[in-house]
């Protein structure tokens, strides 16, 4: 049994929260701003946005990790909540607050289940500062992205 340690970002975006939503649910658009993830799939290949089951692959330096994520609440241009299956033990969820018409503020929560031995490692001072470095850097490729007109 391990410890969870939870990281959260925001962001502000300047786009209508539809079109946030949608380059969100892009399942190939995730490698494109997340650059630890290498892949995401729909577990069922007939199904490419936002589907419940989801195959993920991070590669980073030389480690590389698979494991399956389910969508356990989805509401529309408004919040996801998932949890792994298997594998990497992770949840998170993913709010989207308009807070004009072209504005929409994104709130990025990711919890992951570390070994007790190496969860001293990562106290937000030391390695844990370095994910939630990580994840505001990713959030704010999400929002460029956005921003640059993809998914329009």
């Amino acid at each position: 049994m391990g410890r969870w340690l939870e990281h959260t970002v925001t962001s502000d975006i300047k786009a209508p929260v539809k079109q946030v939503w949608a380059v969100w649910s892009d399942l190939d658009a995730m490698p494109l701003w997340m650059s630890w993830i290498e892949s995401v799939k729909a577990a069922d290949e007939e199904v490419k946005t936002l589907p419940d089951l989801t195959e993920w692959t991070l590669a980073a330096n030389g480690f590389r990790f698979k494991w399956k994520a389910k969508i356990n609440e989805r509401v529309d241009a408004q919040k996801l909540q998932w949890a792994s299956v298997g594998g990497l033990p992770t949840k998170g969820s993913v709010r989207f607050y308009p807070e004009e018409e072209n504005l929409t503020i994104v709130k990025l929560s990711v919890t992951y289940e570390l070994p007790r031995v190496l969860a001293p490692l990562m106290e937000a001072n030391i390695l844990g500062g370095m994910v939630t470095n990580e994840l505001q850097a990713n959030l704010d490729r999400f929002r460029d992205l956005v921003e640059s007109g993809y998914g329009k």
